[in-house]
């Protein structure tokens, strides 16, 4: 299998690609967002455009490490007929980044367009409060070989254009994804607007392509659409080529140029991109791969153990933040930046926990209470009765107790019954108020029962 992608986002300005129409279509009643150039009424010309939809596009492709095209820089009119286009034709600009790379997968192309309208057309309805918002397109060579690569991608992407905070993500997003297996011609499939959906597409169309190939039918190059409610793919039309489009100059779009001092600017102002971030964590930390691509999973997060492994072991940082930390902010379906957590309350909870102040149990169960908690850990702590770090005479005392208490559990261990054993550990923790460590109560319960 060979795909590639042309990835479509909206990049997070505050007025529209060639007009100050507003861009926060979602939050305002159907086509109130609109004037007579972003409807393309007759006679409305196009405002120069929208400078910093240009700059957060070179941000985005040059964390993608792409060349930047300094050449003179123009939108051409890619001509189609279809309900959200009311003037028959898309502005797109000329590639202004090319030859980039991500984790191996090359960007062949990035450019700049503008979002057309929403078509629903069951309902025979527009809405043309999203036409004009700025788009960045990501187009890719067909380096990926499986659903699987397909999908990390499109997640490693994702993560870079959060980092670069141009782009207004996932919700944003929608893909034309381009396959062909060996022996096969070229589909590209429509209508995916995320990366489950990407998914599915692709592991549909292996397998429509594969039974096709296996009973000798042509593979037609084609257009199709993804249905998600069904998670299958149906024909459209037969695959344009670039001639289709009658790509043209837009005759009302002054030319731009690209100048060395506003690559510099960028370049000063553009965070640190994921995955270099990822690299230079396993340099500077010493951090497993899997370690340093949990810990960068967020900007916020990663600035928050960078900060943290200025004062903690940062090894020792890193197996409470990426195990117990994600495990809880991924329970209550938070972010990191939404959780209300400081890097100084996690620097306070693992000093606690390097002092022997607290057992890991009881830390467990302090990191579950920190999200948008105004206590600090300590006094999370103190409020659950957690601090001290209980002897293992008194682990012996509290186990030898639950055991003298407890003989039908004792007979039901002796039986074989693996439960019973859960049990006295729970009545372990239950008279050391959690103190306990669990793994050390298991083999001094051991000892005793047998």
């Amino acid at each position: 299998m060979k795909c590639g992608l042309e990835i479509h986002v909206q990049l997070k300005t505050d007025s529209k690609l060639f007009c100050n129409c507003p861009t926060n279509y979602q939050e305002v009643e159907p086509n109130t967002n609109i004037c007579p150039v972003c409807l393309n009424q007759p006679g409305a010309k196009p405002y120069p455009t929208n400078k910093k939809a240009i700059e957060m596009a070179l941000m985005i492709a040059l964390m993608l490490n792409c060349k930047i095209d300094q050449n003179i820089t123009y939108f051409m009119r890619k001509h189609y007929n279809y309900p959200d286009l009311p003037s028959g034709y898309q502005k797109t600009s000329v590639p202004i980044g090319y030859e980039g790379d991500l984790n191996g997968v090359r960007i062949r192309e990035i450019h700049v367009e503008e979002d057309p309208g929403q078509f629903k057309p069951d309902l025979g309805i527009v809405d043309f409060n999203r036409s004009g918002i700025p788009l960045v397109e990501i187009v890719t060579e067909p380096d990926m070989f499986s659903p699987e690569e397909a999908r990390t991608f499109l997640r490693e992407l994702i993560r870079v254009l959060d980092y670069s905070e141009s782009a207004r993500g996932e919700g944003t997003m929608r893909a034309d994804v381009n396959v062909s297996l060996e022996g096969g011609k070229r589909v590209e499939i429509k209508n995916i607007n995320s990366i489950k959906g990407a998914y599915k597409a692709l592991k549909f169309e292996m397998i429509r392509q594969k039974n096709l190939l296996k009973r000798g039918v042509e593979v037609k190059q084609e257009t199709r659409a993804f249905l998600e409610s069904q998670m299958i793919t149906v024909s459209m039309r037969l695959k344009e080529d670039a001639d289709d489009y009658r790509f043209i100059p837009d005759p009302d779009l002054p030319p731009m140029e690209i100048e060395n001092n506003q690559i510099s600017e960028i370049e000063e102002q553009m965070p640190e991109a994921p995955h270099n971030k990822v690299k230079r964590f396993m340099n500077d930390f010493a951090l497993d791969k899997e370690s340093a691509t949990v810990l960068t999973s967020e900007l916020d997060l990663a600035d928050a153990y960078e900060s943290v492994a200025k004062e903690i072991d940062p090894e020792f940082a890193s197996s409470w933040m990426r195990d117990e930390l994600k495990r809880v902010l991924y329970y209550n379906k938070l972010s990191f930046s939404e959780s209300g957590i400081s890097p100084k309350n996690i620097v306070e909870f693992l000093k606690l926990l390097q002092n022997k102040e607290i057992t890991i149990k009881a830390g467990q169960r302090i990191v579950e209470k920190m999200p948008n908690n105004s206590k600090s850990p300590k006094e999370i702590a103190i409020e659950l009765n957690l601090i001290g770090v209980i002897t293992d005479e008194q682990i012996k005392e509290a186990a030898q107790k639950a055991v003298d208490n407890n003989p039908e559990a004792v007979s039901d261990y002796h039986e074989g019954k693996k439960a019973s054993m859960n049990f006295l550990v729970g009545q372990v923790m239950k008279e050391t108020r959690g103190k306990a460590d669990p793994g050390e109560t298991v083999k001094i319960l051991k000892s005793i029962l047998n």
